[in-house]
């Protein structure tokens, strides 16, 4: 049994999530700085498309069928980024692209100066869009990771230049 000592009252900001924020923020950092931008977020994006895939498999299995449909993608989208405290919202859905628009990272005050945890964004809501849909291009186009005062995505669900290409 713990028994109580100074520290029981004292305003200590620690707790689980602050602490795998801040350790991420300060993990992108140091690989930033070490082996590049474009480099740290391809491993993120690996990372990204490892956990798209699971996100997507329980979205999948809470719907029937075998595939969501291009509003269902947005409503996963949003609804993921709302489980972890981001601010995402749809502007805009049709059978050409998805766009989100996003007030809160879920990474907090993290994110800022840190681009690379963008990558999670891009490759989870591109794994996701490419599974169900079968293609799927993302272009983040304002970032709060940036300086930006929000986010804006856009899914492209054809071909085309702009943005990061994921296929199912």
């Amino acid at each position: 049994m713990q028994s109580a000592t100074e520290f029981d009252e004292a305003h200590i900001s620690r707790d689980r999530d602050v602490f795998v924020r801040e350790l991420l923020s300060e993990l992108a950092e140091i690989l930033e700085s070490g082996v590049g931008l474009e480099q740290t977020a391809s491993f993120i994006a690996r990372v990204g498309n490892r956990i798209g895939s699971s996100m997507n498999a329980e979205y999948v299995g809470a719907v029937p069928g075998d595939r969501l449909e291009v509003e269902q993608v947005a409503a996963a989208l949003v609804d993921l980024k709302r489980r972890i405290d981001g601010g995402f919202s749809v502007e805009s859905v049709d059978d050409e692209e998805i766009v989100l628009v996003n007030s809160a990272c879920p990474f907090g005050h993290y994110v800022h100066g840190r681009r690379s945890l963008c990558m999670m964004t891009s490759s989870v809501f591109g794994r996701i869009a490419a599974d169900n849909l079968g293609y799927a291009r993302v272009e983040i186009e304002k970032a709060i990771a940036r300086g930006d005062p929000g986010c804006r995505v856009i899914i492209y669900l054809n071909e085309g230049d702009a943005g990061i290409e994921y296929s199912r």
